[in-house]
């Protein structure tokens, strides 16, 4: 009998969940939250330029009464009521956002009034919110104008215990005047703070011409407007460019000016530094450039600010150039910074967008005259109200003993009232609330007064729901007022950065930053470099010091500016910078101590790179070329290869190129002299070359080039100096790659030219 396996039955599903593919899942639930991160966290709203927790840090201190004519208190009371009744976040992150409201230097209008340690521009940290006290500030009660006037709606708080509005209505253009900053999820957005006064005037603009295009707001609206000063050097048109695609950046250079120290000496001294750069990470930038020697022409940084930044930078000398002084630092540190625009924000349907600053300008616009409409149409409840009341006590008052009579002998005389001098409920309901000590006879003719007065608001009220064009006129007005609290004359809404273009910091070369001076390069045969002082005679340099076994190798003038190049037998060139050699006094360094020299491998030669433009290299084998004297110089310890010897070979010999030489001299080992032209030599900027000479035994000794019309020279021997030229060269001119023939007659023994 057998027995047939059956699976058990699927348990039942646990009650709250469903099956569904995990990357369904995944995808669902990640796009909540970050759909979340934009629109609740991280990008500014276009209306009032505010993030949620920006937005509920404000409300708190407005229901704790911190308004700017009232006391601080503790900032751990209002980041308290943050995040127990509106933002349930952190703490440390609620604090830090209301400390940056308070920094003069990272807001342009600040929101918060701090009493305390609120950080500083050096970097340091606000002190704990125990410690801190603020209060509101008025660009923060003009922010949040008309809250209380149905300017915005409120909605419930995460628990439902509490209402916060979901915007201000305030008529101050934050968005533009403060900036924001922020990171989403697959997005960002940065925008740059800018003048007070020219956003309100650009707004006038458009006010005025709604149609008016980006070249119109344009010319109120110039560039940002630091809260740190600074210059903004790019050109109109990339500032134009910029503002109208909403993306782009802007160059910002620290000011600085030049003090006179007497006797010719100067300092650069940074009075204003870039947006959004800490002084004391700069400090520590440029001190690192001087240690690491970066900058030459650069001596001395000194921090001597106090309230106020103050940078001193000192030359190397009198004679360094200030305005190469300054380019090179705005190249190499955050003197010169670029700080980015992404208008990337949420507009009225919560959706984020990539607006133009025209765009930004127009949607901020078109909030506040709805904002306007909504408080019209609040004041127009009020006076309906406030005039239905008073058309009750004026009824009172023309019956006034009636009335007296009904309230005096009814147990309940509300109804009867309501039912002889058709009064509605709330008007019956105010007349029995009335004070005894308003029965006067002179409270009717104010009452009739304040009656006719809000009639005539009412009228006007009206019309101007009615009328766009008195909407826009009560628009001017109103941003009128606000321009004379932020006009350029006041002290707030001064310009602080100044638009000035100016051309990229240039490249400059190393060679402009030394002070040129004459040196003698001197390398023994043992490989210790010096340079002395001036151009002595490299012919007496047999008298020098050198360490006991050791004696002259390479001697030559330079310049400190140049650059010395050195060529190793193995094909490899280095570079050496002439003000870095070590000095004349006694023996010098080892070279191999400042490359990275192979150390089986010889030194060849050692020459200024200026020597010529263009060199001969050739190696044991009898094999060269001609290179670029460009080509051969290296920017690493490792130096560069220039020529690649064949097996057993070794470089033998490094020769200038001379303007108007036109042969090549080649003498060998086997004491044969060949000339050919130098057309037969290829320009290479690195391998083995072709063959200059060939041989059976032995190699290459030495190698020239010269003009062939002057002929070919050499020195004599002895210490007579003289020297000795042949100009008949016809029997060694021959084909390049032959094996040439004996030199002339006193040609020297030692093979060298």
């Amino acid at each position: 009998m057998t027995t047939e396996l059956v699976d058990p039955p699927a348990p039942d599903q646990t009650p709250g969940t469903h099956d569904a593919p995990f990357d369904s899942a995944l995808s669902e639930r990640y796009l909540v939250y970050a759909m979340s991160t934009i629109t609740a966290r991280s990008l500014p709203d276009v209306r009032d330029g505010l993030k949620p927790v920006h937005r509920r840090l404000l409300w708190a201190m407005r229901l704790l009464k911190l308004d700017p004519a009232q006391g601080y208190k503790k900032c751990a009371r209002v980041v308290g009521d943050v995040i127990g009744k509106y933002h349930p976040h952190g703490d440390q992150s609620v604090y830090d956002a209301m400390v940056r409201l308070a920094q003069d230097f990272a807001l342009r209008y600040p929101l918060v009034d701090g009493q305390g340690n609120f950080g500083n521009i050096d970097g340091d940290n606000a002190a704990a919110y125990r410690y801190t006290e603020a209060r509101l500030t008025q660009v923060a009660v003009d922010l949040m104008d008309g809250i209380d006037d149905d300017g915005a709606d409120l909605r419930p708080t995460y628990n439902g215990e509490e209402e916060e509005p979901e915007l201000f209505p305030g008529l101050f253009p934050n968005l533009l005047a403060n900036g924001a900053s922020g990171i989403a999820v697959g997005m960002a957005t940065s925008i740059p703070p800018h003048n007070a006064a020219e956003i309100i005037n650009a707004a006038l603009v458009l006010v005025d011409e709604p149609g008016a295009g980006d070249a119109a707001v344009l010319a109120h609206v110039a560039g940002p407007d630091f809260p740190t000063g600074g210059l903004v050097v790019d050109s109109p048109a990339a500032i134009a460019e910029t503002y109208a695609t909403g993306r782009g950046g802007f160059r910002v250079r620290a000011r600085w000016q030049i003090e006179d120290m007497g006797r010719g000496t100067w300092v650069a001294v940074v009075t204003e530094i870039p947006y959004g750069v800490q002084k004391g990470k700069l400090i520590e930038q440029i001190a690192a450039i001087i240690n690491d020697r970066k900058l030459p022409i650069l001596a001395d940084v000194r921090d001597e600010s106090d309230s106020e930044v103050r940078i001193v930078i000192e030359p190397r000398a009198r004679t360094v150039d200030a305005g190469m002084l300054m380019d090179s630092l705005f190249r190499l540190s955050d003197l010169e910074t670029r700080v980015p625009l992404n208008l990337n924000v949420l507009d009225a349907t919560r959706t984020p967008r990539v607006m133009s600053l025209r765009g930004a300008l127009a949607a901020w616009l078109e909030h506040q005259f709805i904002v306007l409409r909504r408080r019209t149409r609040h004041r127009l409840t009020k006076i309906a109200d406030r005039i239905e009341l008073l058309d009750g006590y004026i009824i009172a008052f023309l019956n006034l003993d009636r009335v007296i009579e009904i309230i005096r002998t009814e147990d309940d005389p509300k109804p009867l009232m309501i039912a002889e001098f058709a009064l509605t409920d709330r008007q019956a309901e105010a007349i029995l609330n009335m004070r005894l000590r308003s029965l006067r006879r002179l409270e009717e003719m104010e009452l009739r007064r304040e009656r006719d007065g809000l009639a005539e608001e009412r009228g006007g009220l009206d019309a101007l729901l009615a009328s766009d064009q008195r909407q826009r006129t009560r628009m001017k007005k109103d941003l009128g007022k606000l321009l004379e609290r932020y006009g350029p004359q006041t002290l707030l809404g001064k310009r602080r950065t100044t638009i000035s273009e100016a051309a990229p910091a240039a490249d400059i070369p190393l060679e402009a930053m030394i002070e040129r001076e004459p040196i003698t390069v001197i390398l023994s045969q043992r490989g210790w470099i010096r340079a002395m002082k001036g151009h002595i005679d490299t012919a007496g340099t047999e008298a020098l010091k050198f360490k006991e076994g050791d004696g002259p190798g390479f001697a030559f003038h330079a310049q400190t500016t140049d650059k010395i190049v050195l060529a190793a037998d193995n094909g490899r060139f280095y570079t050496l910078g002439a003000d870095k050699l070590p000095g004349g006094r006694g023996f010098g360094e080892p070279v191999r101590l400042m490359i990275d020299l192979d150390g089986e491998a010889g030194i060849v030669d050692l020459f200024p790179a200026s020597r010529s433009a263009k060199l001969l290299v050739a190696a044991s084998d009898g094999r060269g070329f001609i290179v670029l004297a460009a080509d051969i110089l290296a920017e690493t310890r490792k130096g560069k290869t220039v020529v690649s010897p064949r097996a057993g070979a070794r470089l033998k010999c490094v020769a200038p190129v001379t303007p108007g030489a036109d042969h090549v001299a080649v003498i060998g080992d086997n004491r044969r002299l060949l000339i050919f032209p130098l057309t037969d030599l290829p320009e290479l900027a690195r391998g083995q070359g072709v063959q200059l000479q060939r041989y059976r035994d032995g190699g290459l000794s030495d190698a020239i080039v010269f003009t062939k019309a002057h002929g070919l020279s050499w020195a004599m021997g002895g210490d007579s100096g003289r020297t000795r030229t042949e100009t008949d060269l016809l029997a060694w001119t021959s084909t390049r790659g032959t094996a040439g023939r004996a030199p002339p007659n006193g040609f020297p023994r030692d093979n060298r030219f």
